[in-house]
């Protein structure tokens, strides 16, 4: 019983530095860097030019739409990797296991490519 108690003490103390240790380190940053704002500090940079313009642009929502369809399909190969290292000892499981996760993500890219989220139409 005392070495799962122990176990317990070890991991809430780096739960405690983990969250203690960001917040004094910026805390201690701030109260030693110099503060004295000006309007030329408080302008948007853009390379050394005068800023033109609003600096919130509206995007269109389809650069996200490809963002997040990128981001499954990334993470589909770093899950495949994995499988494909242990197949030979996993086997028939392992390779059950796989289709059904890669016919998932088959059925959400046919899902998208019908709702045409794929298809870049000027507006």
């Amino acid at each position: 019983m005392e070495k799962y108690i122990n176990s317990y003490v070890i991991v809430a103390i780096f739960v405690i530095l983990g969250t203690a240790f960001p917040i004094i380190v910026l805390w201690l940053g701030k109260q030693l860097r110099p503060h004295k704002p000006s309007p030329d500090k408080e302008t948007t940079y853009e390379s050394g030019n005068d800023p033109v313009g609003d600096s919130q642009i509206r995007f269109n929502v389809r650069y996200y739409l490809y963002a997040l369809m990128f981001v499954v399909f990334d993470v589909e190969t770093v899950f495949l990797y994995p499988w494909a290292v242990a197949y030979r000892q996993l086997g028939l499981f392992a390779l059950t296991e796989m289709v059904i996760f890669v016919g998932l993500l088959l059925v959400g890219l046919i899902y998208a490519w019908k709702k045409k989220v794929l298809q870049w139409n000027s507006i």
